[in-house]
């Protein structure tokens, strides 16, 4: 697919998408890019307001000009101390990339400002030490915003094999219950931006949370509504580093490639590293 043209049928792309399905009337409804207002009228849906841990309301804003930021790697003009101060987000228009970042805030917004708080109270710190090395904290929250997956399983064993590298095991031997038992949603923009044209190779990093039997036969969006919970929850209490994430190869979810229905698929030690 074009990276550069709109596309309101994307969902249909890839199981990689059904979190945005809730969405799926909005985003189809729209014949073209959607502007700035069609980003801040998508954040009432389902929610009364999101707001950063500041108090302040989010809103899609055109992004500031570089010529009019002079000071680009200070503190007080970073983009994550401007979402917390003002509320303000600034986002590109006809750019799949901000598309997706304004979807993931509609989807976790507990989440998504627990990471920007993480950010604002790290850059305080950097900056106030004239750190120029962006922290261990900041840099795992940046890769999980961009290329976060969420794994949820009311199956510890299933988690263990992830978390284990043992990849035959789990999306092959173990198919039939990861099916049943385990489920993973995209986080990250950057991964959603990635599965409009996918690739073998594709990668996540996991954050893993066991659930209880009967998590699955909820709808997706009280799914969602307790992931972004759970999710909040371990951003805020103890997420340190790139340690805390685990990698994940997503096309190895059945059905996520039309591909991985053979054994020898899960063979490509390229991408299912142990």
């Amino acid at each position: 697919m074009s990276q550069k043209n709109w596309n309101a049928y994307f969902i249909a792309l890839s199981p990689i998408f059904e979190p945005c399905i809730q969405f799926k009337e909005w985003i189809e409804g729209l014949r073209e890019w959607p502007t700035h207002d069609d980003f801040n009228r998508l954040m009432m849906f389902g929610h009364s307001v999101i707001k950063t841990h500041s108090d302040r309301v989010i809103r899609f804003v055109p992004p500031i000009s570089t010529s009019k930021n002079k000071i680009k790697n200070s503190a007080e003009n970073s983009y994550e101390t401007k979402i917390y101060t003002t509320g303000e987000i600034p986002t590109r228009l006809h750019n799949w990339h901000d598309f997706f970042n304004a979807l993931v805030w509609q989807l976790f917004p507990a989440a998504k400002a627990a990471l920007n708080f993480l950010h604002f109270n790290d850059l305080k710190t950097e900056f106030v030490q004239n750190n120029q090395r962006r922290s261990p904290l900041r840099d795992a929250a940046t890769i999980f915003d961009e290329s976060g997956i969420i794994v949820v399983s009311s199956n510890a064993r299933l988690i263990n094999l992830l978390q284990a590298f043992r990849w035959e095991e789990l999306f092959w031997q173990e198919r039939v219950n990861v099916l049943s038992a385990m489920r993973f949603y995209v986080f990250g923009h950057g991964l959603y931006e990635k599965a409009l044209n996918p690739y073998v190779g594709m990668t996540g990093k996991g954050i893993c949370f066991e659930v209880p039997d009967g998590f699955f036969d909820q709808t997706l969006p009280r799914q969602l509504m307790e992931i972004d919970r759970l999710l909040e929850q371990r951003l805020l209490d103890g997420f340190s580093s790139n340690a805390d994430l685990t990698p994940v190869p997503l096309l190895g979810y059945p059905g996520w490639d039309k591909n991985n229905n053979d054994f020898a698929y899960y063979q490509n030690k390229n991408y299912f590293r142990m």
